[in-house]
């Protein structure tokens, strides 16, 4: 059996497949490597073109759609490689792009993931917003990454270069993951569906030792927002809702409702700001995230010993004040 199964997760994506399955297949297919299509139960007929058209890549029918999270614990459960490389439809790769995130896995055995440079494929020589250079977590909880604060994304001039860097979490977007320990982290959680399920993935992994690294020798072009485009009331949905489940079943339980106190009154004040802007379905959306939140905690009943937040790499960082920063500049006036 080959030590890695490269993996993309496709519910009614032939669009997608047909024009980014070609490079995948090319570029990975390889002795140490398969290439695999789960298929979320799609109805496009996207099963049928990777069949007809690369009957190299394997197809995992799984029947229905599962959404990310679960559809991707279904899929490694019934492939079982050593390492699983989950891989976006949307993202573009180059000869020699898993080598090293292999290598590296290969070289740290106690390493729960990695994932390369993520750039934008619209705009070459940018970082993409959700995944850059390897994802932190601000003092609150707030993700951002190196490479992207806030709304502000840096174009990469090797400023991250070198050494592989830990990290708070690795991009799903392409995430390799040594497959016992995403398995004994319990994998992804199905209650989040989609969004935010890899950050909560990567501190269940750090939290049982095995952290999770941001390489800079291997990279990929990201589009992002294939599924949700940014400002969709369903991805500002998922996005608030599952930031508090992520700190809610993360953290010590005093812990936790401290901070989510005061997330919650962040998160007022972002409602409030979408109010103003009379955008009312992002306001119905924030309202109904933190409904769903009181009902969905319910379902954690165990906790964590340690504050993870507190040890991992960014937390010394406060993400709205940057925000706030974009919006009223500070400046020095003179005495």
């Amino acid at each position: 059996m080959k030590k890695l199964a490269v993996i993309i997760l496709n519910w009614n994506g032939l669009a997608l497949l047909r024009e980014f399955l070609p490079e995948a297949a090319r570029h990975t297919i390889s002795p140490e490597a398969d290439l695999i299509v789960a298929d979320n139960g799609s109805d496009d007929g996207s099963v049928e073109w990777v069949r007809e058209n690369f009957p190299q890549v394997g197809v995992l029918e799984l029947g229905r759609n599962y959404g990310f999270a679960e559809g991707y614990n279904h899929a490694i459960e019934a492939t079982g490689y050593e390492y699983t490389l989950l891989l976006n439809s949307d993202v573009m790769v180059e000869q020699g792009w898993w080598q090293p995130l292999l290598r590296f896995m290969e070289a740290n055995p106690q390493a729960g993931g990695c994932q390369p440079k993520i750039h934008s494929y619209r705009e070459p020589g940018m970082f993409e917003y959700a995944g850059a250079a390897g994802g932190l977590l601000d003092r609150l909880g707030y993700p951002y990454c190196r490479g992207r604060m806030a709304s502000e994304v840096e174009a990469d001039r090797g400023q991250y270069d070198g050494a592989p860097a830990e990290v708070a979490w690795a991009s799903g977007a392409a995430l390799m993951v040594r497959t016992r320990w995403y398995r004994e982290a319990g994998g992804l959680d199905p209650k989040f569906f989609a969004h935010m399920e890899e950050i909560d993935l990567c501190l269940r992994m750090r939290a049982q030792g095995h952290p999770v690294y941001a390489l800079t020798d291997s990279a990929v072009r990201h589009v992002g927002g294939a599924s949700l485009a940014q400002g969709n009331p369903q991805k500002t949905y998922l996005n608030f809702r599952n930031n508090l489940l992520l700190l809610h079943k993360n953290l010590p339980r005093s812990r936790g409702k401290r901070l989510l106190f005061f997330r919650r009154l962040m998160d007022t004040a972002a409602l409030l700001m979408f109010l103003v802007k009379g955008d009312l379905p992002n306001t119905r959306a924030v309202l109904k995230a933190h409904r769903d939140f009181r009902r969905m905690k319910r379902d954690y009943k165990e906790f964590p010993a340690v504050d993870i937040l507190s040890i991992l790499p960014g937390r010394h960082t406060l993400v709205p004040l940057h925000q706030l920063r974009q919006i009223i500049p500070f400046r020095r006036h003179p005495l």
